[in-house]
């Protein structure tokens, strides 16, 4: 399929999803995924709650979805899963377990079927590009999609305004990530030069942001680059964790541009009083131009995930150890 079929087909799925919304009377949204496709899914959860008065959110993990078995799940629900390959067991259970009860179940996933599209009452094919490089079509990428679908919600169902803004906003990331990598690649190389040998590295943000800063921690730096990691929350980063930090302990800090900010500021000042190996990636340094001001706190997390992993390139190769290579997964019985 070319690009522009790609994105053809990404923007009917959505509006057809969009036009189900108007026949269902959806008060809750449950975001239910595994690793890394659940941690694209705070975003929106943040949005949802920022921007509704009467629809309320959930973050999920697939197999939990199933076995705590909200209450609130029935007819008047909107579950959204995602998987990259459409087949991850536990979220294809929990697919078909979502419409059992009657939700309204919409499933995001790169390919284009897959077990997990069998199990949902409507597909997203996303676009997807390789760690570190510039996606031909950011617009139609897993994160935007899921804005799309959930401020779309609140755009139908209470008449949302800032879903236009979002619309025009997501048309420049294509350029903005393409300058963050022409501004970021070299710092991250140095980056991976100086920590390339470290054991542990620690991630911390809030907000919108905290979802980048789980996959980071999950997915590459324990999952493909083998290293002890663990997303700290900046709010909770001084009830516990503020206790690990020393001068020889790596830090990184993502700083957006939403309302949680205050908490990033404060995680830093302490950083830097008391440790040294940091690496601070602030959205305010980003060329968010033709993002509305509205709109640039829910798009800065999309900006910092795409920098995160142009220093993921250059730290696997610093390390010599690819991000595909697996010890576990895909190889054992698990």
């Amino acid at each position: 399929m070319t690009v522009s079929n790609t994105l053809t087909k990404a923007h009917t799925q959505v509006e057809q999803i969009l036009e189900a919304y108007k026949n269902r009377n959806i008060d809750r949204v449950f975001l239910v995924a595994c690793g890394g496709s659940s941690a694209l899914m705070y975003p929106s959860k943040y949005l949802i709650d920022r921007e509704s008065q009467t629809i309320t959110a959930e973050v999920y993990n697939s197999n939990e979805f199933i076995y705590r078995h909200p209450q609130s799940l029935g007819e008047s629900s909107l579950v959204i899963l995602c998987s990259h390959k459409g087949k991850t067991p536990e979220t294809t259970e929990a697919a078909k377990f979502a419409k059992s009860k009657g939700a309204l179940v919409v499933s995001l996933m790169y390919v284009a079927h897959a077990p997990l599209a069998d199990e949902s009452d409507f597909i997203v094919n996303y676009s997807w590009a390789p760690p570190g490089e510039v996606d031909p079509h950011p617009e139609i990428a897993n994160y935007a999609i899921l804005y799309r679908l959930t401020m779309g919600l609140l755009y139908v169902k209470e008449g949302n305004k800032k879903y236009e803004k979002l619309l025009n906003s997501l048309n420049h990331m294509s350029r903005i990530l393409a300058k963050a990598k022409q501004h970021y690649t070299e710092p991250a190389k140095i980056y991976a030069s100086e920590n390339k040998d470290e054991s542990v590295i620690y991630t911390m943000a809030s907000g919108a942001n905290y979802g980048i800063a789980y996959s980071f921690a999950i997915c590459i730096l324990m999952e493909m680059q083998w290293k002890h990691s663990h997303a700290i929350h900046a709010g909770e980063f001084f009830h516990g964790p503020f206790e690990i930090l020393d001068k020889n302990v790596p830090f990184i800090l993502l700083m957006g541009l939403d309302e949680t900010r205050p908490m990033e500021e404060r995680a830093l000042k302490f950083l830097k009083e008391h440790g040294e190996k940091l690496l601070i990636l602030d959205a305010k340094e980003f060329d968010m131009d033709g993002v509305d001001d509205e709109m640039k706190g829910y798009l800065a997390p999309l900006v910092l995930n795409f920098v995160l992993r142009v220093y993921a390139v250059e730290l696997a190769k610093a390390t010599g150890h690819p991000l595909e290579t697996r010890r576990y997964m895909f190889k054992v019985p698990y």
